[in-house]
């Protein structure tokens, strides 16, 4: 039996139309945020993924040349198993993205094309957790977080990157919150349960990618991630499976 009173992570307010999630490679959004992204499209809302790079630094055994269009058709299919028909890439190097003007003015330009009131993206923190012994963050993943965090003010201001005005895209400042995936201080969540099912499917499209990074029998290793992941604050959401986010208002 799921107590509602045994909360005291908030549902993250569904309040928004459109959503732009930027991360960095591809699958970043299947290790569980997928589970969210399910619920959101099933509510009828859009969400626009944004690859910062084409993951093709990803998979040791293949040249980045055939793993950049690889994993591309991978996320490309997973996207589409959570209800996600547009996903771009701004083809930035995979593992040497650097945070910069030039990734804040991309992210910033994605922003004002699509026009989200939510924009989500994954720990932009050098660690996946706190104190001396958390595991570190990726380069990729810190960059590309910071840069969106930033990127979100960017696109509503005139004045910064104003050259994107003079390609159409007019400053949009709509953006109400930033919501942070696999942060170690969430403060909000969204129910996994609905969309379990297809967050896993949706993992398992990243077939290649997985088969290079573990022995294990790819649904076995799918299965098994999601749900762990999406179980770790079940009990501080009434016992539900839940994708958490620390959430940052604008």
């Amino acid at each position: 039996m799921i107590d509602t009173e045994a909360t005291d992570l908030p549902e993250l307010p569904g309040d928004w139309r459109r959503a732009l999630a930027v991360v960095a490679h591809p699958d970043d959004l299947e290790y569980g945020c997928a589970a969210a992204v399910a619920r959101w499209t099933d509510e009828g809302k859009e969400v626009v993924y944004l690859l910062v790079s084409r993951g093709e630094a990803g998979i040791d055994t293949l040249d980045p040349e055939v793993c950049a269009p690889l994993r591309e058709r991978e996320q490309r299919a997973s996207a589409a198993v959570v209800g996600v028909d547009t996903v771009e890439f701004l083809d930035h190097r995979d593992g040497v993205i650097e945070y910069g003007t030039a990734l804040r003015r991309d992210i910033a330009a994605a922003i004002r094309r699509h026009r989200p009131e939510l924009v989500v993206t994954l720990n932009h923190r050098d660690g996946w957790g706190d104190g001396p012994g958390a595991p570190r963050n990726t380069p990729d993943h810190v960059a590309v977080g910071r840069a969106t965090l930033d990127a979100a003010a960017d696109a509503g201001n005139r004045w910064i990157f104003p050259e994107l005005a003079e390609r159409g895209l007019a400053p949009w400042d709509g953006v109400r919150r930033v919501a942070v995936a696999a942060s170690s201080t969430p403060t909000h969540a969204v129910d996994a349960g609905p969309g379990l099912e297809r967050a896993v499917e949706s993992l398992l499209c990243h077939r290649a990618y997985i088969e290079a990074l573990t022995d294990r029998e790819p649904e076995e290793y799918a299965r098994e991630f999601v749900t762990a992941t999406t179980s770790r604050a079940a009990d501080r959401f009434g016992g539900r499976p839940a994708v958490t986010f620390e959430v940052f208002p604008r």
